[in-house]
């Protein structure tokens, strides 16, 4: 499994609580706004209030402090259509007061995601960045981000995700081509970031 590069995003595996539902968030994306957010893409509450982002989400960058996943998206079109989708297509407009975001937001969920090359079991404990943030596939609706193996974080550096262990798949090893990780939020919008380990 792990020798294939076949991303799917940032996955939610659990929380420790047994609970990983997605916030759903009234007014979520802005109307007309225009990137593609795919299900399982990292994202970010807006930070910039001359983009008329602020309180929204939207697609989170490479580095810094984001908040999760993307999980789908409902809203009313400007003919009175209901939608929903697992991902929101880009420049889509609404009628006002109709957009549902979903999107997971708990630090405490653990997520699954695939490794852009080889990864040791060392790196467990370690925080990387991520890659490849914006591909994926509007067909299927699904992200293809993936957890960037040469953007290892040092001790003086914040990483956006931790790996806290692999995910338990047959063939899914250490030392594959594009290993299954399991990861954790280290540097929330909410929480302020957790220091790297090494």
């Amino acid at each position: 499994m792990s020798t294939t590069s076949a991303p799917f995003g940032l996955r939610p595996a659990f929380h420790p609580s047994g609970l990983d539902r997605a916030q759903a968030l009234a007014g979520g994306i802005v109307s007309g706004y225009a990137s593609n957010i795919l299900k399982g893409q990292p994202v970010q509450y807006g930070t910039t209030a001359n983009s008329g982002t602020l309180g929204t989400i939207v697609i989170a960058a490479n580095t810094g402090a984001f908040v999760g996943a993307f999980a789908g998206v409902q809203w009313t079109d400007t003919t009175g259509r209901a939608r929903v989708s697992n991902y929101w297509p880009a420049s889509t407009a609404y009628t006002a007061g109709t957009c549902v975001a979903y999107f997971y937001n708990d630090q405490n969920i653990v997520y699954e995601i695939q490794s852009d090359a080889t990864l040791a079991q060392t790196s467990i404990g370690n925080e990387y960045n991520f890659s490849n943030i914006a591909a994926g596939s509007t067909t299927t609706g699904l992200s293809q981000a993936t957890l960037g193996a040469s953007t290892a974080a040092g001790s003086a550096v914040q990483g956006q995700m931790r790996i806290v262990d692999i995910a338990p798949y047959p063939g899914n090893e250490w030392g594959d081509a594009y290993v299954i990780v399991r990861v954790v939020v280290a540097n929330s919008q909410f929480f302020g970031a957790v220091t790297a380990i090494a």
